[in-house]
């Protein structure tokens, strides 16, 4: 016969492992995450985006540079791209930096499957986590 303490630390156990997994697949706010590409001819950089805990966002991309918001309500998302820096970028990466952007602005939904977003749109686009 199972006693009522093993019964709800079983309980409490199977409410927070799932808490857990709801936390792993939720929209990854408050992550810095690096995009799914290889490099520009000529340089080491990859894009990366630094996501706050309200949507804010950092852009990191193969020259420029900027900010934007998130917003998220379900699995639907929107990207409005903020003031992006110039930088003198050689036309190849400014050109990169400029699709980026419009394939970011134009995501309409989301998934993700452990540290890998995955932003769906005309050209989907994967992130993986940065951190631990």
């Amino acid at each position: 016969m199972v006693s009522l303490k093993r019964l709800v630390c079983a309980a409490v156990a199977m409410l927070a492992m799932s808490i857990v997994a709801r936390a792993e697949d939720g929209f990854p706010f408050g992550t810095e995450m690096t995009l799914e590409a290889l490099p520009q001819a000529g340089s080491k950089r990859i894009p990366n985006i630094e996501i706050g805990d309200h949507g804010e966002v950092v852009l990191e991309l193969w020259c420029k540079g900027g900010k934007g918001q998130f917003s998220v309500a379900g699995n639907t998302v929107i990207f409005v791209p903020g003031q992006i820096q110039d930088r003198n970028c050689p036309t190849a990466r400014a050109q990169a930096d400029d699709e980026l952007v419009a394939a970011l602005s134009s995501v309409e939904t989301w998934k993700r499957q452990g540290d890998v977003l995955t932003l769906i749109g005309p050209k989907p686009l994967r992130f993986r986590s940065t951190g631990n």
